[in-house]
């Protein structure tokens, strides 16, 4: 966060900016960098008094440590492009003013220079597109094009302000609407972001923008039902239309409908026989259902249509079995040098040339690229260890043995649900595999209604308990207990077959043990631990495709599982006997104990298949997808091993769990 102190100064900078007065506003600017050096505005400013000043090696220089700091920064990606164009350098600038659209879609600026540029270039298509994108953000009220530009850079509360400021006054207006919607959805409030696009369809039914904002948001919310028939609608109205193809796609593949997914994948690819993306979304159905070499095929395909498609070349690395090619590593170190990747996109390869080298034994020259795509990533971020710390404490103050005496006997009694929790990489999807093999037990995916309960409590703030969830656990009803109860089984309903009990693999229930407890009584609950510097370690090699924020530090992840631990232990204490812990390499040494005690608490029979459980066909969705689909084995026991000389910040972070 940017020191408010220097305010004035960078106020006083701008105006001898506009005034033409370089040299003075570098002064004001270098008071500030004196005393903060990091100041992305600051830094900023400095860029485009030095390009002004007809500097432009400083200004690169300045570009370049302000790259570092905020490599998404889409202003800075800006003024890189108009810098190259100053200099005559027309393709460096076109690519610049691209990572600076990719970054920020705002930038006004950016969209009419590439204009200008592919127009001069005889690549009218592309420039006719890119002026449309800055005649439509050209047309938007003043205020509006301030909160889009305010979204991508991050300051959510400053564009909330000013989005609900302008919706105060014009209170029907769409776009208005959907960046409120947009910005309720980074900050996770997903009901008020749906209710918004429901508005914004009611006033403009047409709008497809809206539409499939609506659709992205019932997905987010689970209504899978809903989203999928929001997707048919748009594929009906014009069944030849890509876009709409592509979403009715997704969404099939959301509901678990993967015939109908492919087959809409497939009509995409027979008019865009090179789109890469949809290549990339095919093997990721294919992944899903098993076809591991039809999806590996498809993944290369889709690099080979567009060379820079990062996506692809990280699915690869994610079937955790594929073995990179010599040339494919080369390949991949060539799109990290052209720097001309969007940050996503070099997050994807520096993981997936970590996975690379590190099949190859090369450890050393494999971990400075986990690291490199873990600090990027850190950039996206908004994780705190202090808070998340905080947040487990209080669970453990507020979730005493009194409160669960107090509230006995309320809840919903069905005892369908099977939760495992733990950190990711722990062993969780195994343990799912094992159980959905039973015959009376569905397998179903990472259900986030319990985190979406925990986050609706937390916003229901009452007399009794200001500081709102977890404090109002103790002032729930038993009828609102038991309502919270039906309604997750109601809800999660749309995810199971046939089977009296279902598996809800989200590993970060483990925050919220206790509100299980209180509204689903007889639910069953597995903690599935892992060696911590086994545990630890995997979730730093691993790029989550949301949440998990944690992982992308060994420092942090390092704290995150000690802090996890001693909440478990709490659970152990004021719930004695409800949580059953396996530790992953007991399953891997003696599989049978393990599955017949995991069996026994759940109160299931017996059965073979769990044994054989690598030969159940279903779909999985998770990083673990193809090593579950292997019998078991002891390849993954120790993967941190070969990179000890590299984890000093994690053993550090784990103190005496380091030695368990």
């Amino acid at each position: 966060m940017q020191d408010t102190s220097h305010t004035q100064a960078l106020k006083q900078a701008q105006k001898f900016i506009y005034d033409g007065r370089f040299d003075e506003a570098l002064k004001s600017l270098d008071g500030v960098l004196d005393a903060a050096p990091e100041h992305i505005d600051a830094l900023y400013m400095k860029a485009v008094c030095e390009r002004y000043a007809n500097n432009a090696a400083a200004a690169l220089a300045t570009l370049k440590t302000l790259k570092r700091i905020s490599p998404d920064f889409g202003r800075a990606l800006q003024e890189e492009g108009h810098l190259y164009r100053a200099l005559g350098k027309t393709m460096e600038a076109l690519s610049a003013y691209q990572l600076a659209c990719r970054a920020n879609p705002a930038l006004v600026a950016s969209w009419q220079a590439q204009a200008d540029l592919l127009r001069a270039m005889g690549r009218t298509g592309e420039a006719g597109q890119a002026a449309a994108q800055a005649a439509r953000l050209s047309s938007l009220p003043r205020e509006l094009q301030a909160v889009t530009n305010l979204i991508y850079e991050d300051k959510l509360l400053k564009a909330e302000k000013l989005c609900r400021t302008f919706l105060r006054a014009n209170p029907k207006h769409i776009e208005g609407m959907r960046l409120l919607a947009d910005i309720g959805v980074r900050f996770g409030v997903l009901d008020e972001a749906e209710f918004l696009l429901e508005s914004a369809l009611a006033f403009e039914p047409e709008n497809v923008q809206v539409r499939l904002d609506y659709i992205a948001v019932l997905r987010k919310r689970q209504k899978f039902d809903r989203a999928l028939e929001e997707a048919k609608s748009l594929f009906d109205s014009d069944p030849k239309n890509p876009v709409f193809l592509s979403h009715y796609a997704i969404e099939s593949l959301q509901a678990g409908d993967y015939d109908t997914a492919l087959e809409m994948f497939d009509r995409i690819l027979e008019k865009l026989p090179h789109d890469a993306t949809t290549l990339t979304s095919k093997g990721h159905a294919l992944k899903t259902i098993g076809k591991q070499q039809e999806a590996v095929a498809s993944y290369r395909a889709a690099f080979a249509a567009q060379p820079n498609h990062a996506d692809a070349y990280y699915a690869l690395a994610n079937l955790k079995t594929y073995r990179f090619e010599d040339t494919e590593i080369a390949a991949m170190e060539e799109q990290i040098s052209s720097g001309a990747l969007p940050l996503d996109g070099r997050i994807q390869l520096e993981f997936a040339l970590g996975k690379a080298y590190e099949d190859c034994k090369d450890y050393d020259r494999s971990f400075p690229h986990y690291e490199e795509g873990n600090a990027l990533k850190r950039h996206q971020c908004r994780y705190k260890a202090d808070q998340m710390q905080e947040e487990l404490e209080t669970q453990a103050s507020v979730c005493t043995r009194e409160l669960f005496e107090k509230q006995t006997g309320h809840g919903c009694p069905a005892p369908d649900p099977i939760f495992i929790v733990g950190l990711p990489r722990a062993g969780s999807t195994l343990l799912e595999q094992i159980l959905a093999s039973h015959s009376l037990v569905d397998g179903t995916m990472e259900l986030p209604n319990i985190l979406s309960l925990a986050h609706k409590l937390r916003a229901q703030k009452s007399v009794q308990a200001e500081d709102g969830y977890p404090k109002n656990l103790w002032h729930l009803s038993a009828d609102e207990l038991h309502a919270f109860g039906e309604q997750y089984i109601e809800d999660t309903r749309i995810h199971r077959h046939d089977a009296p009990f279902f598996i809800d693999k989200m590993p970060n229930n483990f925050r919220h043990i206790g509100l299980i407890q209180l509204i689903l009584p007889n639910a069953k609950i597995i903690d599935a631990r892992r060696n911590p510097l086994a545990c630890c370690f995997s979730g730093f090699k691993q790029l989550f495709a949301e949440g998990q924020e944690f992982t992308y530090g060994l420092a942090e992840i390092g704290r995150y599982y000690r802090d996890y631990v001693t909440l478990m232990s709490h659970w152990d204490n004021v719930l004695p006997g409800k949580v059953l812990r396996v530790q992953y390499e007991d399953v891997v040494s003696d599989l049978e104990t393990q599955v017949r005690r995991i069996l026994d608490h759940c109160g299931l029979p017996f059965e073979d298949a769990c044994l054989e459980f690598h030969k159940t066909d279903r779909s999985v969705r998770t990083a673990s997808s193809e090593q579950v689909r292997q019998p078991i084995n002891t390849k993954g026991l120790e993967p941190w091993r070969p990179f000890d000389a590299h984890l000093g910040p994690l053993r550090e972070a784990l103190g005496p769990l380091a030695k368990a």
